[in-house]
């Protein structure tokens, strides 16, 4: 990829060097005003993104609402955002972040830095019911300088620490609107949250009193909730929907790019789709079943079945997008016959019966389950397709881990860490990874932490914990009158703070 989360880390490894403005050409007069509405496949299960991993909340919220001390731009680039600036100390155990100033709430507030600290103690706090402790895990302590500076101590140096403070699980809000933020939520972004129509849509409206004047162009949004892939198409045709956000089938994508009216919008994504496999629960605590998978899995033929030829293949969990991404797509190549000689070894000369759940409304992933099936079958392996709502794979299968196999793509940037965890739902518990991964976090050097983070990779396919299958890529459909919208996708996202339609 040209560009890619490299500059990201890049710049959390020179953590003193502020990101220039983005250099792509933007158009020279956007227009102010305005109503845009979008389509998404799924309601999120709340509007909180530090207490759940569903990355529908982020697609709403994430700059639009609520903001962190910095965030990532579309260029990738970890850029300032609540603190104007940063200052970090010659042995890189503190950051000194400054606080714009004149920054508010939604509800009038002012932002200070008590309620930073209080936020990220929050995040911090084991006990608490943040979702991803340890993002925060190398801090020390975080105090306040005056009200409008805040000072983090580092454990130890934390080449993430930049980017993590970037992700969504780092929003701001008013503590004590902590409650409310899942239904109702306060942030300081350029546009305030207005009401959410169970089942049908949340719509925002643009905040006067955001800090930068000169955002945002549209007078409102409305991200509307359509799972099915040709009702989302006949909303965008028909004008009642100006953009599928996400969740555009790829079949539908063809027929968008030659529809007069309409664009596509083609781009990068970190999306790594995977079988996720129970480690846990037999026949897959058996490495030599979870190889048999993976080597009677057809990639290629996968990407053309279930994408129409739209993704590229991979061979672990990480994406072309990333900057430690090691091509490991040739360690399992399509052989049917080595894997039966695999399950055999294993006690399965006859193959076995399993469950795959397929999450609803996710299209690309029921149709790479079905693929999938197909596969299998001719070594031996029965899968039984179960589709699943959402909300009962978010508690039962990825809180509950109680599951067969399951198709899902993992979206989040930089998430080798979840190897590192024995009780996240793969149930995957090796400690050299875990130590590998100690040695990433604390490595000052790129190169270094490029190459610790490709031995896990290397790890975790030789140990085949899921079947990799490929990178999702990132397929937006617009009408002709958007403009500036995410080309690429370097963070989960849907920010259409810049967004605006032309005349």
């Amino acid at each position: 990829m040209k560009r890619s989360l490299t500059m990201v880390t890049a710049l959390a490894m020179a953590a003193a060097l502020l990101a220039p403005p983005a250099q792509a050409a933007r158009a020279a007069q956007p227009v102010r005003g305005g109503a845009l509405t979008v389509g998404m496949p799924d309601e999120p299960p709340g509007l909180d993104p530090t207490i759940s991993t569903s990355q529908a909340i982020a697609r709403i919220v994430y700059d639009n609402v609520l903001q962190g001390l910095v965030r990532v731009d579309r260029d990738g680039r970890v850029v300032p955002c609540l603190a104007s600036g940063w200052d970090v100390s010659p042995d890189g155990l503190t950051y000194t972040f400054h606080l714009r100033p004149n920054v508010t709430f939604h509800d009038g507030s002012k932002l200070g830095a008590a309620d930073v600290v209080a936020d990220l103690q929050r995040a911090m706090d084991a006990a608490s019911d943040h979702t991803h402790h340890e993002y925060y895990a190398s801090i020390e302590s975080i105090k306040a300088a005056g009200d409008r500076s805040v000072v983090l101590t580092l454990k130890h140096r934390d080449g993430n620490l930049l980017f993590d403070l970037a992700r969504p699980d780092s929003v701001i809000y008013p503590p004590k609107d902590e409650k409310t933020l899942r239904t109702d939520p306060v942030g300081t972004g350029p546009f305030a949250f207005v009401q959410w129509m169970r089942g049908n849509a949340v719509q925002l409206k643009r905040y006067d009193g955001y800090w930068d004047p000169k955002l945002p162009y549209l007078d409102s949004v409305t991200f509307r909730f359509i799972p099915d892939p040709q009702t989302q198409l006949a909303a965008l045709q028909s004008g009642q929907i100006d953009a599928i956000g996400d969740g555009l089938s790829p079949e539908n994508a063809l027929v968008v790019e030659k529809t007069p009216g309409l664009k596509l919008l083609k781009g990068f994504t970190t999306a790594k789709m995977i079988m996720s496999t129970n480690n846990a629960r037999a026949p897959f605590n058996n490495a030599l079943v979870r190889r048999a998978m993976a080597y009677a899995t057809n990639r290629k033929a996968l990407v053309q079945g279930a994408m129409f030829g739209l993704g590229t293949p991979i061979g672990s969990h990480a994406t072309p997008a990333e900057y430690y991404y090691s091509d490991l797509t040739n360690e399992y190549p399509y052989d049917p016959a080595r894997a039966k000689a695999l399950l055999a070894q294993a006690g399965y000369p006859h193959g076995f019966t399993a469950t795959l759940d397929l999450p609803q409304p996710y299209i690309n992933e029921r149709r790479a389950g079905e693929v999938l099936a197909q596969q299998l079958s001719k070594v031996g392996i029965t899968l039984k397709l179960r589709v699943v709502q959402w909300d009962y794979w978010l508690s039962h299968i990825f809180k509950g881990g109680d599951y067969d196999l399951t198709v899902i793509a993992h979206v989040e940037p930089l998430d080798l860490n979840i190897y590192a965890n024995p009780k996240y739902y793969f149930h995957y518990d090796n400690p050299k990874v875990q130590q590998l991964f100690l040695q990433a976090q604390e490595a000052t050097s790129l190169n270094d932490r490029k190459r610790l983070y490709g031995e896990i990779q290397r790890t975790i396919t030789d140990d085949a914990v899921n079947d990799y299958l490929f990178n999702v890529p990132n397929l937006v459909a617009v009408r002709d009158r958007v403009q500036n919208w995410w080309i690429e996708q370097p963070i989960v996202a849907l920010d259409v703070t810049q967004v605006y339609l032309s005349q």
